[in-house]
């Protein structure tokens, strides 16, 4: 029996079966963590979202921001945009049984020595703490509440946590920590505009886990989310975003032995 991780799909079906069968996944024997972002921009989105459905005893997800953006405009809220894949999905007769699979699926999991999340942990919290406040913001998305969740969901404000925020504020900002986050400013505030290389982060900036006094490295965290980052495993992290929708790689890591596989993106390469 293995674990493994995979990154970023976003619609890359092809990619993904191909490195299944390079790792030799069995559905039946070993797990598969995903970091979010199943959905959109690749060319089969709905194939990618059909299998982890099909195989949800064996492959658990996390929302990223884009699996998000597919739930919002599920319920009516939202624009698609000109690069969005999501036809094929909106417009399937099961769309209303994959909107409440989707509905179910956390912004976060963890185990004794490691996290999963799509984009990373805020370094003020710790893992009991953020397991509880994804744990809030899932209540949302699977409740009575999630129409009005998501009609409210998209915005920059506000940038800093707050332990005392309520109601939207307090959502908006635990789900962007999760979904959106990358570059932090030197209060801990989020930086929503960057997304270039990490050699390239402007002073006084940061990585997210650049950030002193981190109260997580009790646990790996496993995210995606930065494709510029790339794969990287230090300071109690693991990226594994490696730009397959652009040309580059699929990323997938054996957790428990650290080994690493990659299967080349048959997208056209972005420049």
């Amino acid at each position: 029996m293995s674990h493994y991780a995979i990154g970023d799909l976003q619609g890359c079906y092809a990619e993904f079966t191909a490195l299944l069968n390079q790792i030799q996944f069995n559905p039946s024997r070993d797990t598969l963590w995903l970091v979010g972002d199943i959905v959109n921009r690749g060319p089969q989105s709905l194939e990618c979202l059909q299998y982890c459905m099909q195989h949800e005893n064996s492959v658990q997800i996390v929302l990223g921001n884009h699996d998000l953006h597919l739930l919002a405009l599920m319920h009516g809220y939202g624009k698609l945009k000109h690069r969005d894949t999501l036809d094929a999905i909106l417009n399937h007769p099961q769309m209303p049984q994959m909107r409440d699979w989707l509905r179910q699926q956390p912004l976060m999991r963890h185990t004794a020595s490691h996290a999963l999340v799509h984009a990373g942990i805020h370094p003020d919290w710790s893992i009991p703490q953020a397991q509880a406040l994804a744990n809030e913001v899932a209540a949302q998305i699977s409740g009575s509440q999630a129409r009005t969740f998501f009609a409210q969901m998209y915005g920059n404000h506000p940038s800093q946590w707050q332990p005392e925020s309520q109601g939207i504020d307090r959502l908006r900002i635990i789900t962007n920590v999760f979904t959106r986050m990358r570059v932090l400013n030197p209060d801990n505030s989020l930086d929503y505009d960057y997304k270039e290389t990490y050699a390239r982060i402007p002073a006084p900036k940061r990585a997210w886990f650049d950030a002193p006094h981190r109260q997580h490295t009790s646990h790996e965290i496993i995210f995606g989310h930065w494709s510029a980052l790339g794969y990287r495993r230090e300071k109690h992290i693991w990226s594994l975003d490696t730009g397959a929708l652009w040309g580059e790689e699929l990323t997938a890591v054996n957790i428990r032995t650290g080994e690493r596989f990659t299967q080349p993106s048959f997208q056209r390469k972005q420049f």
